[in-house]
């Protein structure tokens, strides 16, 4: 038997790779689907089952891409009507040569969600490992948000009970190997770790030694961000997204067709802060590269062509990866020859102020500043804030403008300087004047010695 975790980086998504008697199945696949078929190719053994742990919300479901290719079936929870595969029920099972795959109902992150369990039947009945989706993860347990808040105590004791009494029976030492892992949106503290046990989670894990009243309560108060984008992923999940077969060839746009489209096109710089705030495309967003797979779902749509600004259009292949993971197919191509094109034809320039943090310190002892902090609140309680910020969290500014006034000079600051650029690109957009990205963010403040101010969250 053969187990390979396939890692999805900036979305933290585990997919899985189980391979043994010349045949495999692949748990939760990414649409960029070609790791599965490299995997099979390499280790000379043929897809036969696709299996999804639950309709995702945070990207798009692969199962199709990589049905089209392998000619494997697709199967998930019967709890949900699905436009495509088979519906499995606890205690269906499916072998891969000696391997049993084992269904589980385990309901709470969303009603169809299930848990596949992994018996080498050569060894014995013990199970192996246990493919937990979203309803376990390593220090943290699955979101229970997605119903509104009077389903909430509801779904959140069906999670419990998903976790204690049909996960943690399967034994101390069966692997787990959740759907996400550290920095995913769909669970706050999830751990670092690469895997985890079951006998591990049931002595660190904190929300596993909490009561049935106490673990509801835990759940139906925590709280989540839930950006716009999610709703398009859970309808392409349920219906089935379009199958590519490859990724999306990107066209080169030169400047003078550029300047023609604006309006027409988002236009997504993807380079760092300080290159942002040195110069821009007047009207583009800016979302660092790494930052592409966490932010773009919060602001761009998914019926307008989109187009890349970079420095020198390296890695543009990642950057498709992560747009078709999120659906956008509506990305269309990239600057030609880079931003440095477009300065060298003489187009108007749109340019923030970029300050330190001891820059930030002497103007706000001089000038009338609106400081906002876009950090997520629970960043904000942590750590603190500058005092007199005001916090807005990012993805929700669009939303909140009318907070922000116009009159005065807004500096905006996150965790090191990325988050503050995005909100000074999209205020840039909007109309306001005058902008300032504050460069190392809360983190330089900090370490510059700067007092803080604790807030409740």
């Amino acid at each position: 038997m053969i187990i390979r975790k396939i890692s999805s980086e900036g979305i933290s998504h585990n997919s899985y790779f189980i391979s043994a008697g010349g045949t495999a199945a692949v748990i939760d696949p990414r649409r960029d689907c070609e790791v599965y078929l490299d995997l099979a190719r390499e280790l000379g053994v043929r897809i036969t089952h696709i299996i999804e742990t639950h309709r995702n919300e945070d990207y798009v479901i692969g199962s199709l891409e990589l049905a089209g290719h392998t000619g494997a079936a697709i199967y998930h929870g019967r709890q949900m009507d699905f436009a495509y595969g088979n519906k499995v029920k606890e205690g269906d099972s499916f072998r891969l040569g000696p391997v049993e795959l084992r269904i589980i109902e385990t309901p709470g992150h969303t009603l169809e969600s299930i848990s596949v369990v992994v018996t080498d039947t050569e060894v014995g009945g013990i199970p192996f490992a246990v493919c937990t989706g979203d309803a376990l993860f390593a220090g943290e347990v699955g979101r229970t948000d997605f119903f509104g808040p009077e389903k909430r105590p509801e779904v959140s004791e069906m999670l419990y009970r998903s976790i204690k009494e049909k996960i943690l029976l399967l034994g101390d030492g069966t692997i787990v190997f959740p759907a996400h892992g550290a920095g995913s949106v769909c669970g706050s503290e999830i751990s670092d770790h690469e895997f985890t046990t079951v006998g591990y989670e049931k002595k660190t894990n904190p929300l596993l030694v909490l009561s049935k009243e106490e673990f509801i309560q835990k759940k139906v108060t925590e709280h989540h961000y839930l950006p716009p984008y999610f709703s398009k992923m859970e309808m392409l999940n349920k219906e089935g997204a379009p199958v590519l077969h490859r990724l999306p060839d990107l066209l080169a746009y030169p400047v003078k067709e550029i300047k023609e489209l604006q309006g027409k096109v988002q236009i997504l710089d993807i380079r760092s802060p300080t290159s942002f705030a040195g110069g821009h495309i007047p009207a583009s967003l800016s979302i660092w590269k790494e930052g592409i797979p966490a932010f773009a779902g919060w602001f761009l749509t998914y019926d307008t062509p989109i187009i890349i600004v970079d420095d020198f259009n390296c890695g543009l292949v990642e950057v498709s990866r992560h747009f078709v993971r999120l659906g956008y197919d509506n990305l269309k191509g990239y600057l030609a020859g880079g931003f440095p094109a477009y300065f060298k034809s003489g187009s108007s320039i749109g340019r923030i102020e970029a300050w330190s943090v001891h820059d930030l310190a002497g103007k706000l002892k001089r000038e009338d500043i609106f400081l906002l902090d876009v950090r997520d609140i629970g960043n904000v309680a942590r750590v603190g804030r500058i005092p007199g910020a005001h916090h807005i969290y990012i993805g929700e500014l669009p939303g909140r403008l009318h907070e922000v006034p116009r009159d005065r000079l807004v500096a905006a600051y996150c965790d090191a300087g990325y988050k503050g650029s995005l909100a000074a690109s999209i205020l840039a957009k909007e109309g306001y004047p005058r902008l300032a990205n504050i460069l190392g963010g809360m983190t330089g403040y900090i370490n510059s010695g700067y007092p803080v101010e604790k807030v409740q969250k």
